[in-house]
């Protein structure tokens, strides 16, 4: 609805009403979430060759020649034609050899770059190819049960998994499960993994945590170091400081499809919305614009957080904020616990969203 609308302290200004996250409550139904595994918007137009390897890490380089030459190995018939066999077929021998790569660094060094280049890159139909977080997978599971996402899976050419989760028992091994399954269908797999807990000590890089975790799927992976700094922040100006209440309430009355939230209400909000919803709360927003940030106040909080600055960032939503900049976010003892990594990625991306808002605010 369009009125014109009183901002305290200035003129009145005619335009739409911003949204609020806090009023979206979406559903999002299985086949959805099937038809959207395919790289994020922000990874719609990246290849191999728009990613810039630091000329003094020349890890970065040899990881592209590898990947394309392991996509390149993925054209003509799938595999074993799991999927497809009629039900007299003789079942096929399982695959020999390593049938994936796992993309080993830290964050912002590009590995969703280079995943996403690898999906992109793979001569097969869309449709043959899926690309998701490891939360997406799972929540896959979770909407269409195990037989039947195996049976949904098993006529891909290839399954890329972005931040394979090591913190989680149980879904690991229930991930584990179906991507051994899905090896002997014939499907090649691609994942980058986060950091387990208490392996702090042991450097940022986690091949040996992540072989060690999938077991009996360790042989079918090739682990691919990628060295170098986060390179949101490689030559890249510093975030801009928070603005005023009052800055961020008027940038979101003037910004079309801007979503206007207070930071403590938003976190109330997600804690009531399934993390698979993330990305559906966002559908249509053009920036969130946040008053109030503030420290989150506990671990299951930050962690929803986290997914909520994973789907902005997919979608390049810029992040206008007041309050507290967003490196103050997460305790010393979050920074230094076990999901450490991840909150330096939130950290990370917020930062390069809010670098995109600053064109919001009337100079």
């Amino acid at each position: 609805m369009s009125s014109s609308t009183a901002v305290p302290g200035q003129s009145p200004i005619a335009e739409t009403a911003p949204q609020s996250l806090c009023a979206l409550e979406p559903r999002v139904p299985a086949d959805r979430l099937v038809a959207e595994m395919v790289p994020p918007p922000r990874f719609d137009a990246v290849r191999f060759d728009t990613y810039v390897p630091d000329p003094g890490r020349p890890s970065q380089t040899e990881a592209v020649k590898v990947l394309g030459e392991f996509a390149g190995g993925l054209g003509g018939a799938h595999a074993t034609g799991a999927g497809r066999r009629k039900w007299f077929s003789k079942k096929p021998a399982p695959p020999t050899g390593p049938r994936g790569v796992y993309l080993d660094g830290g964050y912002g060094v590009g590995k969703t770059h280079l995943l996403a280049s690898l999906w992109h890159a793979t001569p097969a139909a869309p449709s043959l190819k899926a690309f998701g977080t490891f939360v997406e997978l799972t929540n896959l599971v979770g909407a269409l049960g195990f037989q039947q996402t195996v049976q949904t899976l098993s006529g891909h050419r290839l399954l890329c998994i972005d931040e394979f989760e090591l913190d989680d028992p149980g879904d690991t091994v229930l991930v584990s499960s179906l991507l051994s399954r899905l090896v002997e269908a014939g499907v090649a797999l691609a994942a980058t993994s986060n950091t387990l807990p208490g392996k702090l000590g042991e450097g940022r890089f986690a091949s040996a945590d992540f072989l060690r975790e999938i077991q009996g799927l360790s042989s079918h992976f090739r682990p691919l170091r990628i060295d170098g700094e986060d390179y949101r922040h490689r030559g890249l100006p510093e975030a801009p400081p928070p603005y005023s209440d009052e800055q961020v309430t008027r940038a979101a009355y003037a910004t079309r499809g801007a979503a206007l939230d207070d930071f403590p209400g938003l976190l109330d909000h997600l804690a009531r919305v399934h993390p698979s919803r993330y990305g559906a709360l966002t559908d249509g927003i053009t920036a969130v614009c946040l008053t109030d940030v503030r420290p989150v106040p506990d671990q299951s909080t930050a962690l929803r957080l986290v997914v909520l600055a994973d789907r902005l960032y997919d979608r390049e939503v810029p992040v206008l904020a007041s309050g507290l900049p967003f490196d103050q976010l997460f305790s010393d003892e979050m920074l230094n616990g076990g999901y450490r990594k991840k909150y330096f990625r939130a950290i990370s991306r917020l930062t390069a969203l809010a670098r995109d808002a600053k064109g919001l605010v009337a100079q």
